[in-house]
């Protein structure tokens, strides 16, 4: 089969471009002329340029394949320029979506995540629940609206489409918000504890990966959605995890909760204002979303794809050596 990827490069993209080159299926990705390719480098994949933002580049790439997998977004819960989250998680999965239709693929698995749902009623919800009134950050809303998106043209166009939704995705060489929570407490770089009660549900990387693939391979799931994370930890545990395996103590001072939401605010107004990233991630989108936590059942991935999940404490030993080896 031939694989159009997006989003190759990034946490999860590496991962996934790992698990497919295992295989003997034909994979193309699709890479920005700005974008590190190390990490992906040497194995058997295709490298096409172009730009999810670019619908002529994408439409040109996507022929002759047939799945196309989409993982390009951006991820963050603060940006200098905020418009950037249309411009990728809203019209780059149209122009992705609506290539992969005039292409004629048999399948898209487009990678969402956990945080479109906001707060259900259920606790733990599933792919089944009502979603929540409420996303709490910009990256949620716009990644949120490109799902949108990408269901009318399911509804409508018959659009191939399987849906993966992961939660917090933990695992080795995580750039992102989770894996920076980690480097810092590893640096001794981070003032004080916060949020330590709340919830949210976490997944290993490779996982993740694994769900990706085995919704591309299934047959007759066309229109699914699949949860990807089953473990549910309180940020207070995965301080205690990260401590004990690393040995690096924990910050002594913890933050009220009560002020963590207006400290945040006043320090993300100071970003907005010097056009330079929260200090100590606190940016009023992320203290949101871990404020309001995360409590998902993942389990129907184990069930209908026959995946199983690794313990959370493997994710993390894992990614403190990927730390501590650079």
């Amino acid at each position: 089969m031939k694989i159009f990827v997006t989003g190759a490069t990034g946490f999860i993209g590496t991962h996934l471009i790992r698990r497919l080159s295992e295989t003997d299926h034909q994979v193309t990705c699709l890479v920005r002329k700005s974008g590190n390719t190390a990490a992906i480098a040497g194995l058997k994949v295709q490298l096409i340029v172009g730009d999810v933002t670019d619908s002529g580049s994408v439409q040109a790439a996507v022929k002759g394949h047939d799945c196309v997998i989409n993982l390009a977004n951006v991820y963050s819960f603060w940006e200098p320029d905020p418009r950037i989250y249309r411009s990728v998680n809203v019209d780059g999965t149209r122009n992705v979506m609506e290539s992969a239709l005039e292409a004629g693929v048999s399948k898209v698995v487009h990678v969402s995540t956990g945080v479109i749902y906001g707060k259900p009623e259920d606790v733990p919800f599933t792919e089944e629940s009502n979603i929540g009134p409420v996303r709490f950050s910009k990256y949620a809303r716009s990644k949120y609206e490109g799902d949108q998106i990408a269901w009318e043209l399911y509804n409508e166009k018959k659009l191939p489409l399987v849906m993966v939704y992961p939660m917090a995705v933990l695992g080795p060489g995580d750039p992102k918000t989770t894996g920076q929570y980690i480097r810092r407490i590893l640096q001794r770089r981070l003032p004080a504890r916060v949020l330590e009660s709340s919830m949210f549900t976490f997944v290993h990387v490779k996982d993740v990966a694994e769900i990706v693939y085995r919704a591309m391979m299934k047959e007759g799931n066309i229109g699914e959605k699949y949860l990807a994370g089953k473990f549910q930890h309180s940020f207070g545990e995965v301080n205690r995890m990260v401590s004990e395996i690393s040995g690096v103590l924990l910050p002594r001072f913890r933050l009220p909760d009560f002020s963590v939401i207006p400290d945040a605010w006043l320090l993300t107004r100071v970003a907005d204002i010097i056009k330079r990233p929260p200090i100590w991630s606190m940016a009023i989108d992320q203290i949101r979303t871990m404020k309001e936590g995360v409590r998902a059942d993942g389990s129907k991935a184990e069930r209908e794809l026959g995946v199983e999940y690794t313990p959370i404490r493997d994710a993390i030993k894992e990614a403190i050596a990927s730390y501590q080896d650079l």
